[in-house]
């Protein structure tokens, strides 16, 4: 027998949510089978078994929170063996006063009502759709555990039409005004349908380090805009040499992480941070992409993105945005982070005012390339495809005319990507 414990999370992470079991009381399980999956602040993780055995008892639920190295679970022995792995043996056979019957452990296990927890989940599946009671399988098994195999050889002997009929979905009845009233239903005070649903404990942390960037920075957002035609143009005639060569596409976010990281060499205090009374200086540069994922928005880091060329920039950013959103990241890959860049473009945003990503001091916000008509000179204007980028800063030692010189370096890079070249 073993405990099923919540392993150890990270030095930043002490607790987490059981999001959902995936196995059930009574299931058997081989070493390193997935049990349950746990929600952290940032990731989800899986819980496996450490040995085989039965699930004999599950004792915090979904939903509950839950600490590193509780135990949530029991793993017992496999049905039918005893501590040492053997199978026991038969009892004595019956006085001779009555029928002789040698009676195995699986059987009288059975005729108590226990057949279920010597089935695999596949079998007790199979049973329920084909209406058979898994009491009156024979198994194949010298222990009695019952297989999928079991199953089938029992059906096909089985008439069709004795699998009793599936029972008529209940109606539900009406709420009653009382059960409204305690707060049973899902109804709001004036009558109309609501729907109560418990946040995720990643949207809670979400929620909690918005409001903590409000309150605790003196944020403020600076506007310029980009006119794309330059990166539009290389892309058009780069994008196919490019994706032969390098298989990975050419997109915008490489531009970008280059375009701020040439920024940030010359306006080093937006990758800096607050430690008390002091400035953290940092001379490395990890750059977070904020990353729209079901659970809600998470910000994978880049490492070192000033020593990475343009299809490593694109590479590591899809492979992190596809962990994203099959959650699938790990840890490390979220932690840390000098500067952020989110693009709320993808969702056709025109404007908006980006949230820092505490304790960074800056993060820069990208837009939708919308045709606009610009004036190229006193005379003359043309439309150009425009993007409006957002710099939010922290003031407290970021002073406005630093902001805003950084965000007209970045778009100065921007328009002149060759110059990207040079800022290394």
């Amino acid at each position: 027998m073993s405990e099923i414990k919540v392993p150890d999370l990270g030095e930043s992470i002490s607790e987490g949510t059981i999001y959902k079991w995936l196995v059930k009381e009574g299931d058997t399980v081989g070493q390193g089978d997935v049990l349950a999956e746990l929600e952290t602040d940032k990731v989800n993780l899986e819980i496996s078994a450490e040995e085989d055995g039965v699930i004999s008892s599950i004792l915090r639920q979904a939903g509950e929170n839950v600490a590193v190295g509780e135990a949530i679970g029991i793993i017992g022995s496999p049905a039918g063996l005893d501590a040492d792995g053997a199978a026991p043996s038969a009892p004595a056979p019956a006085a001779a006063a009555e029928p002789a019957a040698a009676v195995t452990a699986p059987a009288a296990e059975a005729a108590a009502g226990g057949t279920a927890a010597l089935a695999s989940p596949g079998a007790r599946k199979l049973a329920r759709e084909r209406g058979i009671d898994l009491g009156e399988v024979s198994p194949r098994d010298p222990i009695g555990r019952i297989a999928q195999a079991d199953v089938n050889g029992h059906g096909a002997a089985v008439p069709q039409a004795a699998a009793p009929a599936a029972p008529a979905p209940a109606r539900p009845e009406p709420v009653k005004p009382a059960l409204q009233a305690a707060g049973k239903a899902p109804h709001a005070e004036d009558g109309k349908a609501t729907e109560r649903k418990r946040m995720s404990r990643r949207r809670l942390t979400i929620a909690s380090r918005l409001v903590e960037a409000q309150q605790t920075a003196a944020m403020l957002t600076t506007f310029n805009e980009v006119d794309m035609t330059a990166i539009l143009d290389i892309r058009k005639r780069r994008k196919d040499a490019f994706k032969e060569k390098h298989d990975v596409g050419l997109g915008f976010m490489s531009f970008f992480t280059k375009a701020v990281i040439g920024a940030l060499k010359a306006y080093p205090l937006l990758n800096a941070e607050i430690d008390g009374e002091d400035l953290l200086l940092k001379k490395y540069y990890d750059i977070g992409i904020a990353v729209a994922a079901k659970e809600g928005l998470v910000v994978p880091v880049v490492r070192d993105a000033d020593r990475l060329s343009f299809p490593e920039i694109e590479r590591q950013i899809g492979e992190l945005a596809a962990k994203a959103r099959t959650n699938t990241l790990s840890l490390p890959e979220l932690q840390g982070g000098t500067f952020t860049i989110t693009n709320g473009g993808v969702f056709g945003s025109l404007l908006s005012t980006p949230i820092l990503n505490t304790p960074q001091v800056g993060i820069l916000g990208m837009h939708k390339i919308q045709l606009r008509p610009i004036a190229l000179d006193e005379e003359r204007t043309a439309n150009r495809p425009m993007m409006y980028i957002a710099l939010s800063y922290d003031h407290r030692i970021v002073d406005g005319s630093e902001a805003v010189s950084f965000l007209v370096k970045v778009k100065e890079l921007l328009e002149d990507p060759e110059a990207l070249l040079l800022e290394g």
